[in-house]
C-alpha cells in the first residue's frame, strides 16, 4: 500500500510537470503565431504587445540587429513604402526548452521555419525566400530573435546579378 501511494505520488508530479511544460510550449507557439499575424497584417500594435522592452533582433546578417522600438518602425516604413504583402506559407513551429550549456542559451524558444512570399508595391516580385527564425520567449513575450534566410537568392529573384570580383 505504502508503495502504491509512492507511485501514484510520483506519476502525478510527473504529469502535472509535463502537463505545465506542455502547456507553456502552447503559449509560447501561439505568441509566435501572434507574431507572425502581426508582420503579415502589418500590426504594429500587436507586433508592440509580443516584443518585451529588452527585446533584440539579430540577422539575417552577422551585423544585423535591432531592438523594439526600431523592430517596429522598420515593419511600417516598409509596409507604407516597400511591400504590398507577406504571407507565410508552409511553415512549421516548434517549441523546446533548452538547459544549461555553452552552445546555447538557456531558456524557452520557438524555431520557426516558413516559406515567405512577399510582393513588392513596386510590382517587383513575388520573391518566395526560405526563412528561418529562432524566437527566445521570456515572461509571455519575446525577448529575442535570430533571423536566417538567403538574402542573395532574394536580390537574384529581384534582378539583380552577382558577378565574381574583378582581378
Amino acid at each position: 500500500m505504502k508503495y502504491s501511494l509512492i507511485l501514484i505520488f510520483a506519476f502525478s508530479t510527473l504529469f502535472s510537470c509535463s502537463s505545465r511544460d506542455e502547456a507553456k510550449k502552447k503559449e509560447n507557439l501561439a505568441l509566435v503565431k501572434k507574431y507572425l499575424e502581426a508582420v503579415e497584417t502589418n500590426n504594429p500594435a500587436m507586433m508592440d504587445s509580443v516584443l518585451a522592452e529588452e527585446y533584440k533582433g539579430f540577422g539575417p546578417s552577422v551585423s544585423d540587429s535591432t531592438n523594439k522600438r526600431d523592430a517596429i518602425d522598420n515593419w511600417k516604413y516598409n509596409a507604407e513604402n516597400l511591400y504590398e504583402s507577406i504571407k507565410y506559407t508552409r511553415f512549421q513551429n516548434i517549441a523546446v526548452t533548452i538547459g544549461e550549456g555553452e552552445e546555447a542559451e538557456a531558456g524557452d524558444w520557438v524555431s520557426s521555419w516558413a516559406l515567405v512570399t512577399i510582393k513588392y508595391k513596386d510590382e517587383r516580385g513575388p520573391v518566395n525566400a526560405w526563412v528561418n527564425v529562432a524566437y527566445k520567449i521570456k515572461d509571455g513575450k519575446i525577448i529575442h530573435s535570430r533571423t536566417f534566410y538567403n538574402e542573395a537568392d532574394v536580390l537574384r529573384q529581384l534582378g539583380y546579378e552577382f558577378l565574381p570580383p574583378i582581378q
